[in-house]
């Protein structure tokens, strides 16, 4: 085995100090897209005891008036991807037509969607137990030209 040589040395340490400042600078300044130098706040956080969890889904209405989950199985689409776009698609609801027509692409026999929308159903919690309570609060909608 050869000694590394002093250049060599000198790299690795820059290296490893860059990285050491780029993880605590991430740490207090980062945000997810800086992830694996910033904070991956899903595993840092939780919400407090008493406050209600969010469980956001996507879900349709057919032209038959059938209300059909659009989750992953039905459209292709994880819910991760929905989350991460939310702002996107409640500033332009006309973006949720891709959800339609993925749904349409993965079941072309079924009756057309006519409305989808994102819901989020707030869990009720209280001393950090489900309470068996839940809300459901449209965020967003987009309903088909009739």
């Amino acid at each position: 085995m050869e000694n590394l040589t002093t250049p060599g040395r000198v790299t690795r340490l820059g290296v490893t100090a860059l990285g050491l400042v780029l993880l605590v600078a991430g740490t207090f300044w980062g945000s997810d897209d800086d992830f694996p130098f910033g904070p991956f706040r899903m595993y840092s956080t939780s919400n407090p005891p008493n406050a209600p969890a969010p469980d956001t889904h996507v879900e349709g209405v057919n032209s038959a008036g059938a209300v059909i989950d659009l989750g992953q199985d039905a459209t292709g689409i994880r819910r991760a991807e929905i989350e991460g776009q939310q702002a996107r698609y409640a500033a332009d609801p006309t973006l949720l037509t891709e959800v339609a027509d993925a749904y349409a692409e993965r079941h072309p026999d079924a009756p057309a969607l006519v409305e989808v929308r994102i819901v989020i159903r707030w869990h009720g919690i209280r001393a950090g137990r489900p309470t068996g309570e839940t809300t459901d609060q449209t965020i967003v909608r987009w309903q088909a030209a009739r």
